[in-house]
């Protein structure tokens, strides 16, 4: 199934074009930890209950849990089946009728049922983390009419992707959780059905999952040619030189590179040299999305759209690249960033029939030009933005008192960045310097990994970095980030605090648009007015993947259009292996 009928494969499909069917199994892939899923964190964990709020959970555990369906790498949104064998939609698009496989089964042998699909999503729903929480909202329920069939019922109107997302969601055992509490933070095993279990573990440094050698689905379509590694190992580092420095060494064999200074001057060490250690760039053709400062406007002190725009108008973007980033990036301008749902220019026929309703509730700019961030002088000073800023600062009454900056209230505008590690600093320190020139107070706040999930997920702080990104095709995900609803849920991606009724309502003809065409209209429409808030310090982007790796992997000719592809569809190359140890 996909959200607009589109699919790419037959019934009968052997296995995805972007597989290599016969790779070989075995091995150890490993890599240090650069996603974080619902609550986890870059740098440390303390639970395997990934899917809670509580806790900071491992990265890695959907390897262990099986799922419905799952997503093909190289179609925007298709799914087929996995746990399920066949989908039955009805004409109102309400009721998915989900018939399992006979020979789907938990590790322990015991068989995957109807009632377990069940049980998960309603937990889930009510237990789950809460952006899994909101992006369930439009889904009703789930019933077990036997032990192969579960039926799954959704609200009218409900989320184009909402079907998507239930499918992927992990089916958990209900008889284990019997027994368990499943919204508690625990380093307990849980039982799972995927192709990996959970094996060595050392809270806070590393996870290891093995591959179930006899697993239910290894010849299954959707999974032929992948899950390929005997072990996968995932590192946990609290600062990223340290991290680097044992990729180095050989401590994980793949890294996907994020700072572009050690990019482009770190890569000399001897394993390179010789050629153990290979470089590679991949396309990256999904939506880059949205990565900058987020402006806390539930905060009185940014309630004013013009003391946020002056904040953008001092970051010199030009400077920060050059000197601090060599140069590697583009400046991000909107939330759709590299995609054809970026609003640029002025708004067309069908995006000011979108926005007409609207005209007088939002600013009058959403009409005119796509907001563009300035462009500075590259000088790490630009007295002209420098000065718009203080103007925009005078307009709002924000005057300058003995050389700081007081509110209409008389309160000192005092501005606190927080981050959980220190590889933003130097991004943040000339940015700081610039506000301190227009009078105000800003400071750095570097805190542990902890304390800041627990923060951010409080929304106590004032401004701290984000980054996003939709697919092809989003859709209910966005209410986690921009909808009112959102802004008041704790453990809400919606870090700004946008709370806007236009904003709700164009997210809303976003989920219910009937076609490609209208979706990319819409989009439009909302990133125009998100722009038009000033609720973020855009940051920059690249339309690529910067990877690394020692060399003992083979990998399929071409990657998959939408999504890395690592560790997904490479292997254990024998060959390379032996061929490296006589060069170390």
């Amino acid at each position: 199934m996909s959200a607009f009928g589109d699919l790419k494969y037959p019934a009968d499909f052997p296995h995805f074009n972007y597989v290599d069917p016969n790779a070989p199994k075995g091995g150890v892939y490993s890599e240090a930890v650069s996603s974080r899923g619902y609550n986890g964190s870059f740098l440390t964990f303390n639970s395997l209950n990934a899917y809670i709020l509580k806790g900071e959970g491992v990265y890695g555990m959907g390897l262990t849990f099986a799922t419905l369906m799952v997503r093909s790498g190289d179609e925007p949104d298709a799914m087929y089946g996995m746990a399920a064998r066949s989908v039955q939609i009805s004409d109102d698009g309400l009721t998915y009728r989900f018939s399992l496989r006979p020979e789907a089964k938990f590790h322990d042998g015991s068989p995957l049922t109807a009632n377990d699909v069940a049980w998960s999503l309603a937990t889930l729903k009510d237990k789950g983390h809460p952006i899994i929480t909101q992006q369930l909202r439009d889904f009703k329920g789930a019933e077990a009419v036997d032990d192969r069939t579960v039926v799954v019922r959704f609200a009218d109107k409900r989320g184009r992707d909402v079907p998507l997302f239930v499918a992927g969601l992990p089916i958990f055992s209900k008889a284990y959780y019997s027994k368990q509490e499943f919204d508690q933070s625990t380093l307990d095993v849980p039982l799972g059905s995927g192709p990996y279990r959970v094996g060595r573990v050392e809270v806070g440094h590393f996870i290891e999952f093995e591959r179930v050698k006899d697993w239910w689905g290894a010849d299954l379509a959707v999974a032929r040619g992948q899950s390929n590694f005997d072990t996968m190992r995932y590192e946990y580092f609290r600062d990223r030189e340290v991290a680097f420095v044992g990729f180095t060494a050989k401590s994980y064999l793949f890294r996907e590179e994020f700072t572009s200074r050690v990019w482009a001057t770190r890569y000399d060490f001897p394993a390179f040299k010789d050629g153990r250690v290979k470089r590679d760039v991949l396309d990256d053709d999904t939506p880059s999305g949205a990565q900058g400062w987020f402006i806390n406007t539930r905060r009185e002190k940014f309630k004013d759209r013009r003391l946020r725009e002056a904040l953008i108008d001092a970051f010199d973007f030009e400077w920060t690249n050059k000197n601090i980033m060599y140069g590697s990036y583009q400046r991000t301008h909107s939330v759709f960033q590299n995609s054809t749902m970026m609003a640029k220019g002025k708004p067309d026929a069908a995006e000011l029939a979108l926005l007409e309703p609207f005209r007088g509730k939002v600013p009058d700019d959403v009409f005119g030009e796509a907001y563009l961030p300035p462009v500075t002088d590259g000088s790490g000073q630009d007295r002209r933005w420098l000065r718009r800023a203080n103007l925009l600062l005078g307009d709002a009454g924000i005057v300058l008192n003995n050389g700081k900056r007081a509110l209409p209230n008389g309160q000192p505008v005092v501005i606190e960045f927080l981050i959980d590690e220190p590889t933003f600093t130097p991004h943040h320190q000339t940015y700081i310097r610039n506000l301190v020139t227009l009078g105000i107070e800003a400071t750095l706040r570097i805190v542990d990994p902890v304390q800041y999930r627990a923060r951010v997920d409080g929304f106590d702080f004032d401004i701290t970095v984000q980054r996003f990104g939709f697919s092809e095709t989003p859709g209910d995900s966005l209410r986690s980030y921009f909808s009112s609803q959102a802004a008041a849920t704790k453990g809400s991606q919606n870090l700004a605090g946008i709370a806007d009724p236009a904003i709700d309502a164009l997210v809303d003809i976003i989920i219910a648009a009937k076609s490609r065409a209208e979706l990319t209209t819409a989009c439009r429409a909302l990133d125009r007015v998100i722009r038009a808030g000033r609720y973020w310090i855009p940051h920059w982007y690249k339309a690529s993947h910067w990877i690394a790796y020692w060399d003992l992997f083979g990998r399929p000719a071409a990657k998959p259009r939408y999504f890395r592809g690592i560790p997904e569809t490479w292997w254990y190359d024998k060959d390379k292996a032996a061929k490296l140890e006589q060069k170390g």
